[in-house]
């Protein structure tokens, strides 16, 4: 079903937010407070996606659609303008879902639910949470994640040595929140059974809760 986002900060994060949405067949309005940055937005958006006005004062919100907006996002370069305007969105207008970015990790503490924000991006978080988990889960990759990142769908190819070569797919031991949704054999797609035995080089997609991909891991990835 398609969205309507209002995005706060036309910027290169709020702009390329917005594209992505438009192309996905969602609507999207950006509002900007910046004259300047108009003739981008101009190249990149629709007109009827842009608003030029401050996003911290609630007759441009309201103007902008705000109360049928199913999500807000605030992406400004300021933490403080997007902690306002998340806190408008939250309290003033009711939105569903408040999203902020946070430019300096050290203001991350304060974009929390109390102060109306649903989900925070931090930008340098995401990028240290993500070096840390392709390290600690080597060649495993993560294609999807599900229910606001508590399960994954990953795919992980079979060790020559791994522990589940060789065996049927009924007497793995595998993690009590994961499940194997197909199998990739030789570019043959073939939907795992009880009696199916898994190979070497298999690739497996399962979806697993994230606090147990490990265990996957240590299934199906090389021993010593």
């Amino acid at each position: 079903m398609p969205m309507f986002v209002l995005i706060v900060g036309g910027g290169r994060v709020g702009a390329y937010l917005a594209t992505l949405l438009l192309n996905e067949g969602h609507r999207a309005t950006v509002i900007e407070v910046r004259p300047e940055e108009l003739p981008t937005l101009q190249r990149d958006l629709p007109g009827e996606a842009i608003r030029i006005g401050n996003g911290t004062e609630p007759d441009v919100l309201e103007n902008a659609g705000i109360r049928q907006a199913n999500v807000v996002a605030a992406v400004t370069g300021a933490d403080e303008t997007n902690l306002t305007i998340a806190s408008l969105a939250r309290f003033e207008f009711h939105a569903p879902r408040v999203i902020a970015r946070v430019n300096n990790p050290r203001n991350a503490w304060m974009f929390t639910h109390e102060m109306g924000v649903d989900v925070a991006l931090n930008q340098a978080d995401l990028m240290a949470r993500l070096i840390l988990e392709e390290m600690s889960l080597g060649d495993m990759t993560t294609l999807l994640k599900l229910r606001r990142g508590q399960y994954a769908l990953v795919e992980e190819k079979v060790h020559p040595n791994a522990l589940a070569v060789g065996q049927a797919v009924r007497d793995l031991r595998l993690p009590t929140e994961c499940v194997l949704a197909a199998i990739i054999r030789r570019g043959r797609l073939v939907l795992p059974r009880g009696q199916t035995v898994l190979e070497a080089g298999d690739e497996v997609l399962a979806i697993v809760h994230t606090a147990q991909a490990g265990q996957l891991v240590a299934l199906l990835g090389a021993t010593g």
